[in-house]
């Protein structure tokens, strides 16, 4: 249930369709002669608000305080046991209608998993991710990216797919079950930088003590997260982005499923997040 209400929520929430909404709400308003003043008001004000937060860097601000919650990993010299890869990066119905891999702008995900591979020949690799929309479910995304390593020669024997999680708590849980780690062993979570901490503290509460290795950054930090956007469409995709991303946050911690709002390094939660 909190799946399928998390969606159809969101979908409402999300800055750019809310703000969208907004304006044709007063656009509509202003047919009406009685209400024509206070919906021009309505539609200019979000007209305006809409630029503003496309273009200005304020969707930077919000997500630059995820992105730089866990510093970049740094091979230390002790060995790398696993190494999990949380879905997220590959369009698996696009994947499966084209009949070849098709990744988002999360590509970086599988991207270093394979350099991880490679790194860490003795590795196991666990891909977490399954199907499921709110209307039924789709194309489990795990499968897909198992068949790639496969086709670039990564040893099947090394990877254990995991297809049944739609959340990130679920990605958790059935990785743990799936991957059973011994208390003396150590797994790299990949997944996107403003991911991480939500990532963490669901690892960690599930009982899975993990190294985070972030990426996908998508802020750059030091002076250049104050440069404006080129396009409108631009600042409000890193708006979802963020905005989503916080209210995961809330939402998880608010439900037990996190022990912190905000976890970090030293995550409480069943363990240490670095170890």
């Amino acid at each position: 249930m909190f799946y399928y209400v998390s969606k159809v929520v969101w979908f409402f929430a999300t800055p750019s369709n809310l703000l969208i909404s907004l304006i044709l709400l007063g656009l509509i308003l202003a047919l009406f002669k009685r209400l024509r003043n206070a919906g021009i008001a309505l539609a200019l004000v979000f007209s305006l608000a809409t630029l503003a937060l496309g273009l200005l860097p304020i969707a930077s601000y919000i997500l630059l305080p995820l992105e730089e919650r866990f510093p970049p990993f740094r091979d230390d010299g002790r060995p790398v046991h696993g190494i999990i890869l949380l879905g997220g990066a590959v369009e698996a119905s696009d994947s499966v209608s084209r009949g070849s891999i098709v990744a988002n702008e999360s590509a970086e995900r599988v991207l270093d998993t394979i350099l991880l591979a490679h790194r860490y020949p003795d590795a196991r690799i666990l891909i977490s991710g399954g199907g499921g929309t709110v209307f039924g479910d789709g194309a489990a995304e795990a499968p897909i990216i198992a068949d790639y390593f496969k086709a670039i020669g990564i040893d099947p024997a090394r990877i254990l797919v995991e297809d049944r999680s739609r959340t990130t708590a679920e990605n958790a849980t059935y990785s743990r079950e799936l991957a059973t780690p011994r208390e003396d062993e150590r797994w790299l979570l990949v997944t996107s930088a403003w991911h991480m901490p939500r990532a963490v503290g669901v690892f960690a509460k599930a009982g899975f003590a993990v190294t985070p290795y972030p990426v996908d950054f998508r802020t750059a930090g030091g002076t250049r997260t104050h440069r404006p956007f080129a396009f409108v469409s631009e600042g409000l995709r890193r708006l979802d982005i963020a905005t989503k991303e916080w209210a995961g946050l809330i939402a998880y911690y608010a439900t037990g499923r996190t022990s912190r709002l905000l976890p970090g390094p030293q995550a409480p939660e069943g363990g240490s997040a670095n170890r």
